[in-house]
């Protein structure tokens, strides 16, 4: 999948991983800031303004409606913006276990998902010039131009199906969880 076709639900996943890599790797975080000032790997000055690919406004539905199904069914939202610093490391991981199985039952009921490479974690491979940059992240020191050898850290991940309940006219999908008010 290139760059520009990349979807919305991608982006978002991508996003998610990358801001939790961040958080607990300085290199990953050093790497981000590089990329944010336009640098690539390999060059020795930011990308020329040209360069940079045309971007465009993603429609936000199909992301907001599988966030809703993740909060429905795994309290994903509820989860992440509780202040977890004043439970004991037990109780997180209790109500983990109860996001984990939501979360779980809703990318298996609405997405099929397949590892990105084939590979096993762990082999060594050998990626040729051209490879697809968007399937396969180089980490580490990244020197040099392709081919690359290296050893293969994660599968990564890629969606071939989306089946997404289909919505209401009218239905609002900015609206992730309805208020309960308890009568």
């Amino acid at each position: 999948m290139s760059d520009s076709s990349r979807s919305f639900l991608d982006r978002l996943i991508l996003a998610l991983r990358a801001f939790i890599r961040t958080l607990g790797d300085k290199a990953f975080a050093d790497g981000v800031a590089r990329l944010a000032r336009g640098e690539l790997p390999g060059l020795a000055a930011p990308v020329a303004a040209e360069a940079k690919p045309s971007l465009r406004e993603p429609p936000p539905d199909s992301a907001l409606q599988l966030l809703a199904l993740l909060q429905r069914e795994g309290r994903l939202i509820d989860f992440l913006e509780e202040n977890v610093t004043a439970y004991s490391d037990a109780e997180i991981g209790g109500a983990a276990r109860v996001v984990h199985e939501g979360c779980h039952k809703v990318l298996h009921e609405y997405l099929r998902l397949e590892p990105a490479r084939a590979e096993a974690e762990g082999a060594r491979l050998t990626l040729a010039a051209g490879f697809d940059a968007a399937t396969v992240r180089l980490t580490g020191n990244v020197v040099g131009q392709p081919p690359f050898t290296g050893t293969l850290m994660h599968r990564g991940w890629r969606v071939t199906e989306i089946k997404l309940p289909k919505l209401t006219e009218g239905h609002d999908v900015r609206v992730l969880a309805p208020a309960e008010v308890e009568l």
